[in-house]
């Protein structure tokens, strides 16, 4: 994805500019409904009615227009019940699907990338196991009540009624996806009760945690997902960190090579761990380095080999160390200039079709670097795109000052708040007549930066004090 004089591909940056038919059609939609939420659904205003109106004619003439209309009937009525509300979450999310399907296929028209593997999109959904459905349909009550309630009408006990089936569904590995959500959406809903008090209710953000975890409570569509073992050679390209008080996880984007000649593959490897909020910077690589070798590879700059290494059809690694040893030196820059165009994108799963999921791992060079309104953009032929430096982890050396100074940029492209950005993983200037590279995982393996020693020091001695801690209570 360069500009056509950087002697590369041509890079279509016009396209990421024009408007999309349909998209804001669909998200209008998406966001009255949200505003309908707000002030709760169990006696509906007039505002709120002409919201569920609007969702049902968003759908109209798909399968789901029918189960839609008797939905918003019934709620506009007052009346809704569990099969309704879920009805509702479905055409929410389906319409937050096409906007992701409309985007993704702009993405592609512009970097000229193979389209996802449509053949396996069609094939059969598996049939598996459904884990608790007594403690699905608990939580699908309890996220009922909220719709009803709505976020203004929150309190700490009507939040509190989500702990009880949390707990019984953590220990089941087969539910434990859904419990994570509700735990994560009960725990951000009581931090700001009583609702009615909120200055500003995140109203976009919230629908969307209680739209996923209703769906999720539908029996079978939390099932794991099926595997398949590859063989073949791994090319890390970047490492994206995702940070939060108690929780931090590295995602390794990179391209697969088939051991059997076969095209290559866009892939992901992710891995988390909970964290205590005084481990920060680049100690959050203690926490996570032990976990999956794969990060000492990308902080080295070198391939993976792996053997029957499993993978989903979404194109994530389910990591295995025993499955996994460490190849030849890989320059992450040499791999997106050689393999990125050509690698296939794996396709994306009905839940995760969302526009804040997008994240395609694109090329950039032959760029100038400008600053619009105090933050940095790339004009790509002629073109402004966006420059996302806050994703960038305290975790690594990757600063704005790096990706202003830099020519080539590997990074996720990503379309937030009505616009295409990108998000670098890795950038590279020129240095005394040398290319240089700066990568946001160049920490993952360890580092003799003088600030990155120091925070891996001290996340040593805040780990070492809590373990100390939970020794002494266990003793107890």
């Amino acid at each position: 994805m360069v500009s056509a004089d950087a002697g590369g591909g041509l890079m279509r940056a016009d396209l990421l500019s024009d408007p999309v038919e349909g998209l804001d059609e669909a998200l209008a939609a998406v966001d009255a409904f949200d505003g309908a939420l707000v002030a709760g659904l169990l006696r509906p205003g007039p505002d709120q009615a002409a919201a569920l109106t609007g969702l049902a004619d968003a759908v109209a003439g798909t399968p789901l227009a029918a189960r839609v209309a008797e939905a918003v009937g019934r709620a506009m009525s007052g009346a809704a019940g569990e099969d309704h509300f879920v009805a509702l979450a479905a055409a929410r999310g389906a319409l937050l699907g096409a906007a992701h399907d409309a985007l993704s296929h702009r993405i592609e028209e512009t970097v000229g990338r193979p389209r996802a593997e449509d053949e396996r999109g069609s094939a059969p959904v598996p049939v598996v196991p459904d884990h608790g459905a007594n403690l699905l349909a608990a939580a699908r009550s309890w996220l009922c009540d909220l719709a009803r309630r709505g976020w203004r009408g929150i309190d700490h006990e009507l939040v509190a009624g989500a702990a009880p089936v949390v707990s019984a569904m953590l220990p089941d590995p087969g539910s434990r996806r859904p419990a994570t959500l509700l735990d994560g959406f009960a725990a951000e809903l009581a931090a700001s009760c009583p609702g009615a008090t909120l200055e500003r209710v995140p109203a976009r953000r919230w629908a969307d945690l209680w739209s996923r975890a209703l769906l999720l409570t539908v029996p079978g569509s939390a099932g794991e997902p099926p595997v398949v073992p590859v063989t073949g050679r791994l090319l890390p390209l970047g490492v994206d960190v995702q940070e939060h008080t108690t929780a931090v996880q590295a995602q390794v984007h990179a391209v697969f090579e088939p051991a059997d000649g076969g095209a290559p593959r866009l892939v992901r490897a992710g891995v988390s761990a909970p964290k205590p909020d005084t481990v920060v910077g680049a100690g959050l690589w203690q926490l996570l380095r032990p976990r999956m070798s794969l990060l000492g590879a990308v902080s080295e700059g070198c391939s993976m080999v792996l053997d029957a290494m499993p993978v989903t059809a979404e194109g994530d690694l389910v990591w295995d160390d025993e499955r996994a040893r460490t190849g030849e030196p890989a320059d992450a820059f040499a791999t997106a200039r050689v393999m990125l165009s050509a690698a296939t994108a794996a396709r994306v799963a009905p839940l995760d079709r969302h526009p804040v999921r997008i994240a395609v791992p694109v090329l950039l060079e032959g760029y100038t670097v400008r600053s619009e309104e105090g933050r940095l953009a790339f004009d790509v032929a002629g073109r402004i795109l966006a420059v996302d430096t806050d994703r960038a982890p305290a975790a690594g050396p990757l600063t704005p000052e790096a990706v202003a100074a830099s020519h080539s940029c590997v990074g996720l492209l990503r379309w937030d708040a009505g616009a295409f950005l990108v998000q670098p993983l890795a950038v590279e200037s020129t240095v005394r007549k040398k290319a240089v590279a700066v990568h946001a995982g160049a920490w993952a393996g360890g580092t003799t930066d003088k600030a990155g020693v120091r925070a891996e020091k001290a996340a040593t001695d805040a780990v070492a004090v809590l373990r100390e801690r939970a020794g002494r209570l266990l003793r107890k």
